[in-house]
């Protein structure tokens, strides 16, 4: 899948290339896509020197967590939870704390780091599997929860932000998380729907109803504040939050005897050999995205989406934010590629960058989520599992747009 879609990247941009030199006469584009290889080369290497310290610094405090017991703590406040909508999983299996420890590095936005503990997760409930290439209800939900990102504290986002120059990296807190409480919300409700949970069992709404009430309240709050407001609270508490996690890892692994240094540095190299592992996708994908714009077909497609949303009498602002939900589903590296493009192309706080930020945060890679999860057990048959993820996708992408445009038109 990403090797046809890196290859499409340079046909597109090469026929593309070739019309305009042949039609047009502009021979100077073939300057401009060979700069666009080696300026793109250059930027991977600069967004990868601050994704090895964001990377092994999350891992390291995720490590004091997962040593301090929160993970497991986790694990059994969310048990009585799983017992409802994983009724195929006993109490206690390995799987339900692997799902928590997946749960909370996606919530911290370290999806790279989530993706070997979700294989762990996906291979646990795989035992308990009885058939051998049919995915359970376990596994879709499951799945699906993952493809719908479960991003609380977007820390990646954060990095890419700050590499490019933002003021205030933090600012798109808070349209990431409602951005995406409405895909995992989605997400959770289709499953549901096919697999016949039952979400009004009292447990269950023990959960839901404080988590709804919280969040209907919040954004009834939100609704009363102005932009500027909106976008100064956003980044109040996105600070804040990234801050008070760490003291809270800390105070918890201190007082309960972990050896946090210690702790932290083994959950850094961890990091270390995670990060330097995606430096060669993200040189391919950029210098293919970079290809792709400065042949002027990546123009050309958003040309098209903008005079069918201005047809329909829409504001077209959101659309030049748009590459990256386009990608997104197939390859997370294509779609922080073209989020770096944009942020580059458009300026980091521009409307555009700060759409395609929301969007790729609060949607994830369904395809590629789904042929490496369900590859690594031999799940041949997938049954609901596309149609819930791509719903969730779909709805995290239209209310990362609705959202911004509250926050910051």
């Amino acid at each position: 899948m990403l090797n046809g879609l890196w290859l499409g990247f340079f046909l597109v941009a090469a026929v593309c290339a070739l019309t305009q030199w042949l039609v047009g006469g502009n021979a100077d584009i073939f300057a401009a896509m060979v700069e666009s290889i080696f300026a793109m080369a250059k930027l991977s290497v600069e967004v990868m020197i601050l994704l090895f310290g964001t990377l092994t610094l999350w891992l390291g405090f995720l490590k004091i967590a997962e040593k301090a017991g929160i993970v497991e703590w986790l694990a059994k406040v969310l048990g009585p939870l799983f017992a409802r909508l994983m009724p195929e999983v006993p109490p206690g299996h390995p799987a339900l704390g692997l799902i928590t420890m997946n749960f909370a590095a996606n919530g911290l936005g370290l999806d790279n780091a989530a993706t070997p503990i979700g294989l762990k997760a996906m291979r646990a409930l795989q035992e308990l599997n009885p058939s051998s290439t049919t995915a359970s209800n376990a596994q879709i939900l499951f799945l699906v929860l993952n493809a719908s990102s479960l991003t609380l504290l977007p820390v990646t986002i954060f990095m890419y932000r700050a590499q490019q120059g933002a003021t205030d990296p933090t600012l798109v807190f808070l349209p990431i998380l409602l951005a995406t409480s409405v895909s995992t919300l989605v997400g959770l409700l289709s499953v549901a729907v096919m697999q016949r949970l039952r979400l009004w069992d009292p447990v269950v709404l023990a959960y839901m109803i404080p988590g709804a009430l919280l969040l209907g309240g919040f954004m009834a709050f939100l609704g009363t504040l102005s932009a500027a407001a909106l976008a100064s609270l956003s980044s109040i508490l996105g600070n804040l939050t990234l801050f008070g996690v760490i003291i809270l890892f800390l105070v918890i692994g201190a007082l309960r005897g972990v050896k946090v240094y210690e702790a932290f540095v083994e959950g850094a190299k961890e990091g270390f050999d995670v990060a330097k592992s995606l430096l060669p996708y993200l040189v391919a994908m950029l210098v293919a995205v970079g290809v792709l714009r400065a042949s002027g077909a990546l123009e050309l497609a958003l040309d098209g989406i903008r005079h069918a949303v201005n047809w329909l009498g829409m504001d077209t602002r959101f659309v030049e934010g748009l590459p990256t939900a386009l990608v997104k589903p197939f390859s997370g590296s294509a779609a922080r590629a073209m989020l770096i493009e944009t942020m580059q192309t458009h300026g980091v706080d521009s409307f555009p960058a700060l759409v395609a930020a929301t969007i790729q945060g609060s949607t994830e890679t369904t395809f590629y989520v789904l042929a490496v999860y369900f590859g690594a057990v031999g799940i041949q048959r997938v049954r609901h599992a596309v149609g819930c993820a791509l719903l969730a996708e779909l709805s995290g992408v239209i209310a990362a747009i609705c959202i911004c445009y509250w926050f910051f038109a």
